[in-house]
């Protein structure tokens, strides 16, 4: 596995998530699975054992969370966007107000690292095919995005540091 020692982009309730997920990883769902593990071991053969294994598994899973979550705290570079001054431009974990202009329909996006891109709640990745037709435009200016639905035009329509 390829590390990759660049900084990454996260915005400060992002951080503050990874924090807590990691907390809860460590001292609520690790005791709860060696607890699993324990019980399932007294359980006697462990080949023939599926709680044994499926314990195993979990444990697993959670390990391998609890490293990747440690590389992304420890390459983030956090974007406090409340800091920096609103002169209209759409830069990384700024919430941007958009008209399409095929359906009139307007949605805010926030733009947002990898780890937090969450289209359900308008969390959108900065690389994403949106979020790189966005940064570094202004307010009132067109994009066109393609995406794999075909092309789209937006307008933006605001942009907001919050």
């Amino acid at each position: 596995m390829e590390i990759d020692m660049e900084k990454e982009p996260i915005t400060v309730s992002g951080l503050q998530n990874l924090k807590s997920e990691l907390e809860d990883l460590k001292n609520v769902k690790r005791p709860k699975i060696v607890e699993a593990i324990a019980e399932a071991r007294s359980h006697g053969d462990l080949k023939e054992n599926a709680e044994y294994h499926a314990a195993k598994e979990q444990q697993a899973l959670i390990e391998s969370r609890v490293i990747a979550i440690n590389d992304i705290i420890a390459r983030a570079n956090v974007i406090d966007v409340t800091k920096i001054e609103n002169n209209g431009k759409v830069v990384f974990g700024s919430t941007v107000k958009v008209q399409d202009l095929e359906t009139d329909k307007k949605i805010s996006y926030r733009l947002v690292g990898q780890d937090e891109a969450d289209i359900k709640k308008n969390l959108i990745f900065f690389k994403s095919p949106i979020g790189k037709a966005l940064i570094g435009k202004n307010k009132g200016e067109m994009i066109i995005v393609n995406t794999p639905s075909g092309e789209r035009n937006f307008e933006i329509l605001e942009v907001e540091y919050i």
